[in-house]
């Protein structure tokens, strides 16, 4: 997702430079490339945003319902003593099961956004470079 961005905004930026003095110049350029992929980083941040957002409830939605089957399967629907502790356990894998698929996630969000701010900002030094 983040290279299809990644893409867009290449050839937005190599676009420009062959016209760059009959359009006001490398600031110019340098601007338009940076609002481009300004632009496309936000779009990317949204989308994934949605994404996480809708696989939180699609989850959550789940393990209720899973939590409601069993209870009526066994008429139980407050879970005490040794069948809530294990409950519990079950619970608090499943949570860091998440916490850690989130991690994940995260983890190479901040990664690309590093790649993409230092590939960024290379670009920069080399158009403002004479």
């Amino acid at each position: 997702m983040w290279m299809a961005a990644l893409s867009v905004a290449g050839v937005a930026m190599f676009a420009p430079m062959s016209t760059a003095q009959a359009q006001g110049g490398l600031n110019k350029v340098a601007h338009d490339v940076s609002k481009t992929m300004k632009k496309a980083g936000r779009d990317t941040k949204a989308e994934v945003k949605r994404d996480a957002s809708k696989t939180h409830s699609a989850l959550t939605k789940a393990g209720n319902d899973t939590k409601t089957a069993a209870g009526e399967v066994t008429g139980i629907h407050k879970v005490g003593g040794d069948v809530g502790k294990a409950a519990k356990k079950v619970s608090g894998v499943s949570k860091k099961t998440g916490a850690k698929a989130k991690h994940t996630v995260k983890h190479a969000k901040a990664a690309a956004h590093a790649d993409l701010t230092k590939t960024g900002k290379a670009i920069k030094d080399t158009v403002k470079t004479p």
